[in-house]
């Protein structure tokens, strides 16, 4: 099994198939043909043929854990501090964390349907009880349609609705194109292969797979994608799902609007109806609401639950089951984007009263056509949203269903779409001003940054046999050494999805290696040598390859030490010394909290920073720029920072031309 995970990158294993499919529809928009257009692509081999058989996500030795673990610390403590927590871990190994591994792997064993970190990464995401808007929703944002008249906002928003809903049936049809990575798609991404491999029986399947370094992915998350909410609860929220929802929920100026954009069928209703009643709503006339209800979703969690029940004692249950139970949610825009900050700002945040957070996603859809993702994090990660993304943009471009010169159906959408009118007495009204009022503070703290390098990018650091994540990453800890002096944690995700239910581990880049490599860049550039500098280049790409290959193997550490941590706390036992060790506190304070995404299907992206002194890095490669976007609150200067990380990028690919830096 070890050649399974000779994986280079488990966030660039995205290659998905797309088979173009007809359509019939009239110039007037009257006629609507769903003999195949119903459905995205009709994959010969089933979307969950390959679940049965992925392997189970492995729990790693403990004594790796702790060398990892140890290894991960180094950078960050002088050496009575490491002396400390390596006389602390080693007890641990030796002791309670023995007894603690034991349990975990026999409860592992018991549970064989899934992952050991399955319930405990929901419990992290629905126990939180801050706002889920920019401590945990993230965005991205789709590249332009390549076709500027393609970008008018009704004509987007109809045609992304329609690809979704296509998706939607594709998916529960079975007939959505597997995930997997390719290693050798000349053998495996194949009509051969696909012919074969769909005879093969479920429970064999990826070991066939394995055979011509081919590796299924997990599936499960897309069944969480549509008809998905998240409910607030007193301590932990819960996820709602109901697949008999057939409606769409649009948001504009505040105010919730429905119809249905499935038939009784669970086919695609007529495209030129879906259009028809987006130019209603966008026509609409109605004020922007007074009492935005969705800004309660904003809310802390806590909060926001018992606002919920109010809302349904005040009899507003069927309303809150409509929005809970819509495929999605549309948020129509009435602003003309500015500049890319301004757009990161909408898609992240918005006014707050424009979005319904706790959906699964939101699709915003600007004025000016720009259009994105803000997704609800607790049962997906960005993968499943970008292959979601990648998707639906080739469908739009390549096959748009209306076009520029469709005219929308001549139906009475007056009384086809319904706009939610909630019964808000006083004391809720003064609530949605107090949630409001709590949302523009914490927004108003939040500052984001954009830069573009474009002195070098994956091409030449490919040449020069270095990783782009690696190099990324070092030019993060280099960028913030230079602006404040200090190392200091950085975490960058990393999927395991190559496991049944497998999401994240959470991989710290800082390394020994990091450490002294950015010391000397930002310290002693005139002390090493081109060939000194090149070679300390080369070990941090060589260390980072192996924490890669480390997490996504499933050896990672985080997740192996927070399970024992969890199972300590069920049993009522108190904690060892690991766990109150200043340094494991300090070590799960992300001052710098990172993640990539590339495809060409995107834009951007971002998040807000993981704590209140740290800073969000969203960053992409391309053939000869590196972008990065930072956000920051106002204990530190985002702008600053940025500039500081843009000279690193400087620096070395100045070594990398074997010019001396000055």
């Amino acid at each position: 099994m070890a050649q399974l995970f000779s994986l280079k990158s488990m966030s660039c294993i995205k290659k998905c198939g797309y088979l173009m499919h007809a359509r019939a529809i009239s110039t007037n928009g009257q006629k609507y043909s769903s003999q195949h257009s119903d459905y995205l692509h009709r994959s010969i081999v089933p979307t969950m043929h390959y679940q049965k058989s992925l392997p189970r996500l492995p729990i790693p030795k403990l004594e790796d854990t702790i060398r990892r673990y140890l290894a991960a610390q180094r950078p960050l403590l002088d050496d009575d501090q490491f002396r400390n927590t390596e006389k602390i871990a080693e007890d641990f190994k030796n002791g309670v964390g023995k007894q603690l591994h034991k349990e975990l792997v026999a409860q592992d064993k018991n549970n064989k349907h899934t992952s050991y970190t399955a319930a405990l990464t929901f419990d992290e995401y629905l126990c939180e009880r801050d706002s889920v808007v920019i401590n945990s929703n993230p965005f991205v944002c789709f590249s332009p349609d390549p076709k500027p008249e393609y970008n008018d906002q009704l004509i987007r928003a109809t045609n992304i609705v329609c690809s979704i809903v296509r998706y939607v049936k594709t998916l529960r049809a079975g007939v959505l194109e597997p995930e997997v990575f390719h290693m050798n798609p000349a053998k495996s991404d194949t009509d051969q292969f696909k012919k074969f491999i769909r005879w093969v029986p479920s429970s064999l399947s990826c070991y066939a797979a394995y055979l011509v370094n081919a590796y299924p992915l997990d599936m499960s998350q897309y069944l969480q994608l549509f008809n998905s909410t998240r409910l607030p609860k007193q301590g932990r929220d819960e996820l709602f799902m109901d697949e008999k929802g057939r409606h769409l929920l649009v948001m504009r100026k505040g105010n919730l609007y429905t119809f249905d954009i499935v038939d009784r069928g669970g086919n695609l209703v007529n495209p030129a109806e879906i259009h028809s009643h987006l130019k209603y709503i966008l026509s609409d006339e109605t004020p922007a609401a007074s009492s935005p209800i969705g800004v309660l979703t904003s809310e802390n969690r806590d909060v926001w639950a018992g606002l919920r029940e109010k809302l349904i004692a005040s009899g507003n249950g069927g309303l809150l089951q409509t929005v809970d139970s819509a495929l999605f949610c549309l948020c129509l825009d009435d602003q003309v984007m500015k500049d890319n900050i301004h757009m990161c700002h909408t898609m992240l945040h918005g006014d707050g009263c424009n979005c319904w957070f706790d959906k699964s996603f939101n699709i915003i859809i600007t004025k000016d056509g720009n259009a994105g993702i803000n997704f609800e994090h607790s049962g997906r990660d960005g993968e499943t949203i970008v292959t979601l993304m990648t998707k639906i943009f080739k469908d739009t471009m390549e096959k748009p269903i209306v076009n520029p010169g469709s005219a929308p159906a001549a139906v009475d959408s007056a009384s086809t779409v319904q706009r939610l009118q909630f019964n808000l007495d006083g004391e809720l009204k003064s609530d949605i001003q107090k949630a409001k009022e709590n949302f523009d503070a914490a927004v108003s703290k939040l500052t984001l940054s954009d830069l573009m390098f474009k002195k070098g990018g994956k091409e030449q650091l490919k040449k020069s046999k270095l990783s782009s994540d690696s190099i990324a990453q070092l030019a993060f800890h280099m960028g913030f050494l230079r602006q404040y002096g200090q190392t200091v944690v950085s975490l960058e995700p990393c999927r395991t999805s190559v496991f049944k239910h497998g999401r994240l581990e959470m991989m710290k880049t800082g390394s020994i290696h990091t450490k002294h490599c950015a010391h000397a860049f930002v310290h002693e550039p005139g002390k090493h040598s081109v060939a000194e500098l090149r070679a300390m280049l080369n070990e941090c790409s060589k260390y980072h390859k192996q924490l890669i290959k480390e997490a996504a193997m499933g050896q990672g550490f985080y997740y192996h030490l927070t399970a024992m941590l969890y199972l300590a706390k069920s049993k009522g036992q108190p904690l060892h010394s690991l766990y109150t060790d200043p340094a494991y506190i300090s070590f799960n304070h992300n001052t710098l909290w990172t993640s990539h995404l590339n495809s060409p299907v995107i834009s951007s992206g971002g998040f807000a920073p993981d704590v209140p002194d740290g800073f969000g890095v969203y960053y992409r490669f391309g053939d000869d720029w590196i972008q990065f976007n930072t956000s920051s609150y106002s204990t530190r200067n985002v702008h600053e920072f940025q500039q500081c990380v843009y000279k690193s990028f400087e620096d070395i690919f100045t070594v990398l031309e074997g010019k001396p830096l000055s």
